[in-house]
């Protein structure tokens, strides 16, 4: 058995050939993609988060209405960019919003990646401090974001309050208790997918990560896990550690999924998508069932992993893209066992 879910970047485009024009158009779509993936049976409905685009970017609102229209499915994001949040006031939404959804939140969180403009973290009004990288600075938003998601006081209260307090150091509120154990971390190389082993985090490996031996993708992914698993064990953590991957899988089963996907060739290739930092980005999968369930059976990262995220063509509509999500869950996930 597996988790399958989707993930959403979200873009928009005015185009007239687009099936999403407007923000809100990506917005109300991604509200309605979660629902009809749930009555689909998928088991969860996750978000990319980037800013100065035409894409989804403040999450919180949306995962806030996903878990009111929503009884079941799990809602999350992959991910968001730690560069740019401020983790008090993350803390308090997130807290807010998996109320709302009633625990069902599952919040991946990264270092980030090239943003649309130079240094946008800047503008949020966060600066690395001396001696430290953007990444750093966003490894300790994250580090502080957990230490006030386990609910302890931390701050002196008023003598003179406007309203009466519990005894002793005060909280962030709302607190969501058990949101802790459902923070994961998108790692790019084994090291930091070991860090967020030590620091109780889940994995979230993506379609790319920063090459470290020239090998095939999905066997780099696989080592990768398999090294945040050993990490995990280490530190000792009581609970299990999860780890999702995320694929483009298109099953061609219709005339529009041939017309889209049909004429898909992707291999894996290498590239930079940051100077002398060499990254492999893996393959997308489009074919007939049967030939994508003996593909898919080779993909090493994908048998390692529980969860998998099958990333949608949003702009190609709701209805296309339940039927994506349909076609994965009622024509190849039973052939892999995963159903």
């Amino acid at each position: 058995m597996k988790n399958i879910g989707f993930l959403s970047f979200g873009h928009w485009n005015p185009s007239p050939h687009s099936g999403t024009r407007s923000a809100a158009d990506a917005l109300l779509q991604s509200i309605e993609l979660a629902v009809a993936a749930e009555e689909l049976g998928a088991d969860g409905a996750y978000f990319r988060v980037h800013h100065f685009a035409r894409q989804l970017a403040s999450p919180f609102p949306l995962l806030a209405a996903v878990g009111a229209r929503t009884k079941r499915i799990e809602i999350g994001t992959a991910v968001i960019d730690m560069r740019y949040e401020n983790p008090l006031y993350m803390a308090e939404d997130a807290g807010s919003a998996d109320l709302i959804a009633g625990g069902r939140l599952q919040l991946g969180l990264s270092r980030g990646s090239p943003e649309q403009v130079i240094d946008g973290w800047r503008y949020f009004g966060y600066q690395p401090q001396d001696g430290q990288s953007e990444a750093d600075m966003a490894r300790q938003h994250t580090e502080v974001f957990l230490q006030v998601l386990r609910g302890k006081g931390f701050a002196e209260p008023n003598p003179q309050p406007m309203f009466p307090n519990p005894p002793g150091l005060l909280r962030l509120e709302p607190h969501s208790e058990g949101l802790l154990e459902r923070i994961w971390w998108g790692a790019a190389t084994n090291a930091t997918a070991e860090w967020a082993a030590k620091l109780g985090m889940h994995l979230q490996s993506s379609t790319l990560k920063f090459d470290e031996s020239g090998k095939p993708f999905h066997v780099q992914q696989a080592e990768q896990i398999r090294a945040y698993r050993e990490a995990w064990k280490a530190a000792g953590h009581e609970r299990t550690g999860r780890v999702s991957v995320s694929r483009s899988i298109f099953a061609l089963v219709d005339d529009r999924d041939r017309t889209y996907f049909g004429n898909d060739r992707s291999s894996d290739h290498f590239g930079y998508i940051e100077p002398n930092k060499r990254a492999v980005f893996g393959r997308s999968y489009a074919a007939e069932p049967d030939v994508l369930v003996e593909q898919l059976k080779g993909d090493e990262a994908i048998a390692e992993a529980d969860t998998l995220l099958l990333t949608v063509p949003n702009q190609l509509g709701v209805d296309y893209n339940a039927h994506v999500i349909e076609a994965i869950l009622k024509h190849v996930a039973p052939g892999l066992g995963w159903r």
